[in-house]
């Protein structure tokens, strides 16, 4: 059993990075949602709890809160807790400090200056770089609490009461921006809280074919979409490991996928890992006629899931009257999908939708999740454990909605075109450039605007194309990546001179945050 810590979710959208940090550090890390009871924290196992961040003031009617009966169980098993934004203010609430919303927001990378070491910050030089994100400041500490740091707009930036074991930040370590972060949830999980190094994802392999053997070992097909992305890919090898040929894989082919995307999938999938039971559907003209006219992202969002949902259950059908019913339902969701979607807690604030989350209760299947506690790159080194193809490993992520994310306003067969081949540019020249593995995520997006150019001897009026090229260890946070300018340089330079109808490139040098990876 492995020592964990359980990150209590009040809606941050940090909540999940929180939970990534710490497996960074060997030790298993678990979310549950704030309301949890006290009794799915018993056991011996759980060694500390993080409170997140959250959308919402400690002081409004209805915002989330854990009362004094948690704080007192925490202190008589001597499990120590540690709150970070949200959770730093909600701590100090409930022991009686005085939380008020800041005269200014307080946003980005801050200065905290570091007024008493202490255990939690241990190793800290006195002046830190951190990053920051709230309104609201805890003006005055409870009694038995202490200052551990302030910035200049946050006099209480952290604290702490040694007798109890807790111990608040206003800042958000988890976010590589804290340039000591590591180092803070290092202290907290490591030498607070006492836990064992011992969370290694490859072992994991064994125990993740046995939980699948396990859920379907009463008989029954299952059925998976498959995208030929490594989330996918990945999660389907291992139920198959599990079930062998009793898996069903579908590959739903949407007109909206990159380049050569769709053969190289078919190809993957039934001569380099020999899937038996590989079924395509080819429904680019549906997903296009159901796209016309429609112009909000989250709307192309709902249109595709629902069309998405429509095509593979007729499938689905189809499959059941010949090879028999299917009882289970597949499915390649890692944390992150879940963090989006808002899944983990009533208080998230949902940001996009994600059709791998929210397939519909008629479907009447039981769901098959290898992955759904892990994140990226413990998905790739699994892969890697299991053998899958480098080139799936290391494909760059892809949204969902595919390119109809990469279009901005109506989605038709030309604007399609143009940022397939844009795009297919921005991935050629990076992967030549020995970059590409590098990166997170390169591609090309199609503006909704046109702009006046010279080609030749003449004016042109052609649309606008957005290069977008970001560094990232789990989409939680990203920065723009820093690229040599002659290679920015070709890469526009064959766009314009090779994709009909672009006469203009653009470099997108927006950090996440505030910005998302995808511009819809």
């Amino acid at each position: 059993m492995h020592d964990t810590i359980v990150i209590l979710d009040f809606g941050g959208q940090y909540t999940h990075l929180i939970s990534r940090r710490v497996r960074e550090l060997g030790v298993y890390s678990e979310i549950l949602p704030f309301h949890a009871s006290l009794s799915e924290l018993e056991g011996g196992r759980v060694k500390g709890i993080i409170l997140s961040g959250g959308p919402r003031s400690v002081y409004e009617e209805g915002s989330p809160r854990v009362g004094r009966e948690f704080f007192r169980w925490c202190e008589e098993g001597g499990i120590p807790i540690l709150g970070i934004c949200y959770g730093h203010q909600l701590i100090a609430h409930v022991f009686g400090g005085e939380i008020e919303r800041g005269e200014r927001r307080e946003y980005g990378r801050t200065i905290l200056y570091v007024e008493c070491e202490d255990e939690l910050f241990r190793g800290l030089d006195v002046v830190e770089t951190v990053w920051m994100s709230h309104g609201d400041n805890v003006v005055r500490l409870p009694d038995g609490f202490k200052v551990l740091g302030r910035t200049e707009g946050t006099p209480v930036a952290a604290y702490a009461n040694q007798e109890k074991k807790i111990f608040g930040v206003q800042f958000h370590p988890e976010v590589a921006h804290t340039s000591k972060g590591l180092k803070i949830l290092e202290n907290f999980v490591l030498k607070i809280c006492g836990c064992r190094p011992t969370w290694v994802v490859e072992s994991w392999v064994d125990e993740a074919v046995k939980e699948v053997r396990e859920k379907i070992k009463e008989g029954g097909n299952i059925i998976m979409a498959v995208s030929g992305g490594v989330d996918s890919t990945v999660a389907a090898t291992i139920i198959h490991s599990a079930a062998g040929d009793r898996l069903h894989c579908v590959f739903v082919d949407n007109g909206l996928l990159r380049k050569g995307e769709a053969e190289e999938v078919i190809r993957t999938f039934r001569e380099k890992m020999k899937f038996k039971n590989f079924h395509v559907v080819d429904a680019g003209d549906l997903f296009l006629e159901r796209l016309r006219g429609v112009t909000d992202p989250e709307e192309k969002r709902k249109v595709i899931s629902h069309t998405f949902i429509e095509v593979f259950e007729r499938k689905a059908r189809e499959l059941e009257e010949e090879y028999g019913e299917f009882r289970f339902l597949g499915q390649g969701t890692i944390y992150p999908d879940r963090v989006e979607s808002a899944a983990t807690s009533q208080a998230a604030a949902r940001i996009k939708s994600h059709h791998n989350v929210t397939l519909p209760e008629r479907m009447r299947l039981r769901l098959v999740e290898p992955l759904a506690y892990l994140y990226k790159d413990e998905v790739r080194r699994l892969g890697e454990k299991i053998g899958i193809p480098r080139e799936i490993l290391w494909r760059h992520p892809f949204p969902g909605p595919s390119l109809a994310v990469r279009v901005l306003g109506e989605v038709t067969r030309e604007k399609l075109e143009i940022v397939r081949e844009a795009d297919a540019i921005v991935e050629e020249e990076i992967r030549r450039a020995g970059v590409y593995e590098k990166l997170w995520q390169a591609f090309a997006v199609l503006l909704p605007v046109k702009a006046v150019g010279v080609m030749g001897d003449a004016r042109t009026y052609e649309y606008v194309v957005a290069v977008r090229i970001v560094e990232s260890l789990d989409a939680m946070t990203a920065n723009f990546a820093k690229l040599d300018w002659s290679l920015l340089e070709r890469i526009a330079s064959r766009i314009v001179n090779e994709v009909k109808g672009v006469n203009r490139v653009v470099y997108d040098i927006t950090n996440k945050p505030p910005a998302t990876i995808e511009w819809e």
